[in-house]
């Protein structure tokens, strides 16, 4: 499972405030394939002595903000994890960072820390066990994550605008700007929320997520969307990122937070990785099927199958139920209207 806007979201809050204010002392990359097209040293020496402005997310990037408008793109792809002072050091293990004190005086241009509401306030004895350094590393079982260097804020706005829409919580995504993104389109729905060049941020999870929020089958070709539908599509993907934003992301087989505890939206899902159970609304059972290359889970009664598909891409259950994941939390009482399907 590919880390999607939520989980990313979740490393972003939870490692800017250990990395922001903080000078990079040593940069170590341990595979060259993260740090391609630059050789490690190469990567490690442009880094190495910047100061970390801000940590920023786009899409599924972590976006690493450095002093002197250098910036590092960081993709966890599949199996990518970011890891504070983990005792022992795990395997895998493919970058490690380490980051020096926080300054007693900030310098110009580093970001003022607030405390949170609710936060501890640091005391003299609270203080003295802060650790006065941060080491950092990033594991990667199947080595697919990556870390690619920017200069400067055109160069690095034009890598983003040449591989992301929108994300589904900017401002602008409105039903407008989704029904534009999917006119003429004859795809399938669920391949066309996949499509990071349109939407940023939607991977396989929040797709069906969204999808069956909406009540929209995943074969509908996106073109064939009403306005109806779209503003339904538009409020079940935000419904569904931020549920798993809330949820602190989904782990599947390997995303952990920066301490290594595993995400809990893995027991709200409706219908992913669902099959053979029954749907939360009407009871009917959640099938799977293969669209755009990926596994797909639908309840085909709350999101009625179009006309003009066949039904040769629904695969068994084959006993696999759930795959052991518990059921979600019960609905509201009450049978919901049967939405009729669009012709």
């Amino acid at each position: 499972m590919v880390p999607e806007l939520p989980e990313v979201e979740t490393i972003r809050r939870q490692l800017a405030p250990l990395v922001e204010g903080r000078r990079l002392l040593r940069v170590e990359i341990l595979d060259p394939r993260w740090s391609r097209p630059l050789a490690p040293e190469e990567l490690a020496e442009a880094l190495v002595g910047r100061r970390v402005e801000r940590l920023d997310r786009r899409g599924k990037y972590l976006l690493w903000r450095l002093t002197d408008e250098v910036f590092l793109a960081q993709h966890l792809r599949m199996t990518g994890a970011v890891l504070c002072e983990p005792k022992p050091e795990p395997a895998h293990v493919r970058v490690r960072l380490e980051l020096g004190a926080l300054s007693k005086t900030a310098e110009p241009g580093a970001p003022r820390r607030v405390p949170e509401p609710g936060a501890r306030l640091q005391t003299p004895s609270t203080r003295s066990r802060v650790p006065r350094r941060r080491r950092l590393v990033i594991v990667d079982p199947r080595r697919f994550g990556t870390g690619e260097l920017l200069l400067g804020e055109e160069a690095m706005e034009h890598f983003f605008a040449a591989r992301l829409g929108l994300e589904p919580l900017d401002e602008r995504f409105t039903t407008e700007h989704l029904r534009a993104l999917a006119r003429g389109r004859a795809t399938p729905v669920k391949a066309f929320l996949l499509d990071q060049r349109r939407i940023a941020g939607v991977g396989n999870i929040y797709a069906d997520e969204a999808l069956f929020r909406a009540g929209i089958h995943p074969l509908r070709p996106a073109g064939r969307l009403s306005s109806a539908q779209c503003a339904r599509l538009r409020e079940g993907v935000i419904e569904a990122l931020g549920e798993g934003i809330d949820a602190r992301g989904a782990t599947i087989d390997d995303f952990r937070h920066v301490d290594g505890v595993r995400g809990s939206f893995q027991d709200r899902f409706l219908v992913h990785r669902r099959e053979g159970l029954p749907c939360p609304r009407c009871g009917t059972t959640i099938v799977k099927m293969i669209v755009g290359g990926r596994g797909t889970y639908v309840c085909e009664r709350c999101q009625p199958r179009p006309r003009g598909t066949g039904r040769g891409l629904a695969l068994p259950a084959a006993g696999s139920a759930g795959r052991g994941l518990r059921p979600p939390a019960a609905r509201p009482a009450g049978r919901p209207r049967r939405r009729p399907a669009s012709r």
